[in-house]
């Protein structure tokens, strides 16, 4: 099995791994702001925080002669720890400007560190182009960057006013205003109830297609105005999230198919890992996490049964052991100082 070099042993019995590195520079500042951090280079695009960051390091023990995956690449937090550990890294990410950010930004660890470009659910192609069949461990961690929703020409957040986009990838795919202003009713209907579980989905829809035969959504704020007019905030507690929030996460998931994406690189993944290679997976809502449990969970049984079967059959998917029963959440200290790791769930897997 790997990750058994002795100087990373004492992680896990007691010693997390910022405590074992406390000089390491992927240690963030108290008075980094909240969801964000700043690159030490000239560029100073803000990038999240990269959430639970011991537990990944605590379950990937990057290590020299280790080459490892960060498949979702963002502003490099994670990357940067696991270089700082000695292992090589591969970055990917989808987003043009979240990787040449990353890119700059980690410039230093040249030697080790190769930026690519593209979608986790290309990951084998992806790594395949620069003759890497084989890796010792993958990491996506699925979320939206706080810069991301900073910036309103993302069109991410309701917010501020920008283009209603919400493309991870702004060189292909429709955009968020073409899913509204063109999908029928019916489908509009399913992706709000599917994919952001909204209760009010269907007369949403149907009044978003009335509203658009006068006058189409272009802008973020348009869309998120329109839906508070007809859903206005709740009282008590629940007022505090915006009307419009369940609607953008899905119009979200919907441009950019997350949940497609995730299901075709959990089915690669295990391709891609070498015997004993580990599979972490953040998630930050309860679609993708039942997802990656209910798939960890069939592909780490070594039988499967059913009612109309005399016995258990051999599972022709067993492929890993799982590292992780429960989900990993975030420890006091962190959800103090980061309030984006309160919805962040890890779930890990280990290569047989």
């Amino acid at each position: 099995m790997l990750f058994t070099e002795a100087k990373f042993v004492a992680v896990g019995v007691g010693m997390t791994w910022r405590e074992s590195h406390p000089d390491c520079s992927a240690s963030f500042p108290q008075e980094c702001r909240e969801q964000c951090m700043e690159s030490d280079n000239s560029m100073n695009t803000p990038y999240h925080k990269p959430v639970l960051l011991d537990e990944v390091m605590d379950f990937m023990l990057p290590a020299e002669g280790k080459l490892i995956v960060d498949a979702t690449l963002g502003g490099g937090g994670h990357t940067e720890a696991m270089l700082e550990a000695g292992a090589k890294v591969i970055g990917v990410d989808q987003d043009e400007q979240a990787h040449e950010f990353a890119a700059e930004r980690l410039k230093p660890h040249a030697s080790s560190f190769t930026p690519l470009r593209g979608n986790f659910s290309d990951l084998p192609d992806i790594l395949q182009g620069v003759g890497v069949n084989k890796v010792d461990g993958i990491l996506i961690d699925i979320g939206v960057s706080s810069w991301q929703l900073d910036e309103a020409s993302r069109g991410f957040s309701f917010g501020k006013e920008g283009p209603l986009d919400m493309r991870m990838d702004r060189s292909r795919g429709e955009t968020a205003a073409d899913l509204v202003n063109h999908l029928p009713e019916q489908e509009l209907r399913t992706i709000f109830y599917e994919y952001g579980e909204e209760r009010a989905g269907s007369k949403l829809a149907r009044r978003i297609v009335e509203r658009r035969q006068d006058k189409p959504f272009t802008t973020t704020t348009d869309l998120a105005d329109f839906i508070a007019s007809i859903q206005p905030r709740s009282k008590g507690p629940a007022g505090k999230i915006h009307p419009a929030t369940r609607v953008f996460q899905a119009l979200r998931i919907a441009v950019n198919d997350e949940l497609g994406a995730l299901r075709t690189f959990l089915n690669n993944a295990s391709k891609l890992l070498n015997p004993g290679g580990r599979l972490l997976v953040i998630t930050f809502h309860s679609l993708e996490d039942r997802m990656v449990k209910q798939f960890f969970r069939h592909a780490s049984q070594s039988h499967v049964d059913r009612k109309e079967w005399p016995e258990p059959r051999p599972n022709p998917d067993y492929q890993y052991q799982m590292m992780t029963r429960r989900p990993v959440t975030a420890g006091e200290d962190e959800l103090r100082d980061n309030k984006r790791s309160r919805s962040a769930k890890l779930r890990v897997v280990e290569k047989r």
